[in-house]
C-alpha cells in the first residue's frame, strides 16, 4: 500500500508539473482567443492609426515570444504598455510576459505585471487568468495568506473549479488536509466532466485520502 502511495504521489507530482508548464498556457491562450472580439469592439473608440500601431506592437510581442528571449520579450510587452496603456492589448501583453518569467523563475517581475493586470484590465476574463496566475506565484513563495486573499477574491462561476482547485493546493501546502480535501471536492463539482484537467483533480484528491 505505501508503494501505491508513493506511486500515485509521483503521478501528481508529474501531472502538477506539466500544468505549470502547459496547462496555464492553454487557459491563458483559450482567454485571449475568446477576447479576441472584445478587444476588437474596445478599439473601435480609437483611431484607425493607433490601432494599427497598437496591433503592431502586440504582433512584434507574439514574434518576440517564439524567440525565446526574455528580455526582447519583456520590451516588446513594456513597449505595448507604456503606449497603449488603456487599450485591450495591454493586458494581453503583460500577461504573455508574466507567463514567460514565471517560467524562467523571475518571480519579482512576473508579480509586477500580473499586479498591473489585476488592477487595470477592463475584461472579467483577464483580470481573473493574472489573479490565479498570481496566486500561484505566491503558493510558489509560500506566501499562502496572500494566495488566499487573491483566491477568495469575488469572480465569475465559470472559474469557480480553478479557484477552488488552486485553494486546495494552497490549503495542501500548508498541511490543512481536510480543508484542502473540502477545496477539491468543490473544485471537481465545478468543473466539466468531460475536461482532462478533472484527472488531475482527482489525482491530488486521492493523494490526500479523499474519495472519487
Amino acid at each position: 500500500m505505501a508503494a501505491l502511495d508513493l506511486e500515485e504521489q509521483e503521478q501528481v507530482e508529474t501531472l502538477k508539473a506539466w500544468w505549470k508548464e502547459n496547462g496555464k498556457w492553454v487557459l491563458l491562450a483559450l482567454v485571449l482567443v475568446l477576447g479576441s472580439v472584445a478587444a476588437t469592439q474596445g478599439w473601435k473608440s480609437y483611431q484607425s492609426n493607433q490601432a494599427a500601431a497598437a496591433s503592431t506592437l502586440f504582433t512584434d510581442l507574439t514574434k518576440q515570444i517564439e524567440s525565446g528571449d526574455p528580455k526582447r520579450i519583456n520590451d516588446a510587452a513594456a513597449a505595448v504598455v507604456s503606449n497603449y496603456s488603456s487599450s485591450a492589448y495591454a493586458s494581453r501583453a503583460y500577461l504573455l510576459a508574466a507567463q514567460v518569467n514565471i517560467q524562467i523563475g523571475d518571480l519579482a517581475l512576473a508579480k509586477t505585471q500580473l499586479q498591473w493586470v489585476t488592477k487595470n484590465a477592463r475584461e472579467d476574463g483577464l483580470k481573473n487568468v493574472a489573479r490565479l496566475n498570481l496566486a500561484g506565484v505566491l503558493l510558489d513563495e509560500k506566501s499562502y495568506a496572500e494566495a488566499l486573499d487573491l483566491i477568495e477574491a469575488p469572480h465569475p462561476d465559470s472559474f469557480d473549479g480553478l479557484y477552488a482547485d488552486l485553494k486546495g493546493d494552497v490549503l495542501s501546502a500548508q498541511g490543512k488536509k481536510e480543508e484542502a480535501r473540502a477545496a477539491y471536492q468543490k473544485a471537481l463539482e465545478k468543473t466539466d466532466a468531460k475536461n482532462n484537467y478533472v484527472s488531475l483533480i482527482r489525482m491530488k484528491l486521492d493523494a490526500l485520502g479523499g474519495k472519487k
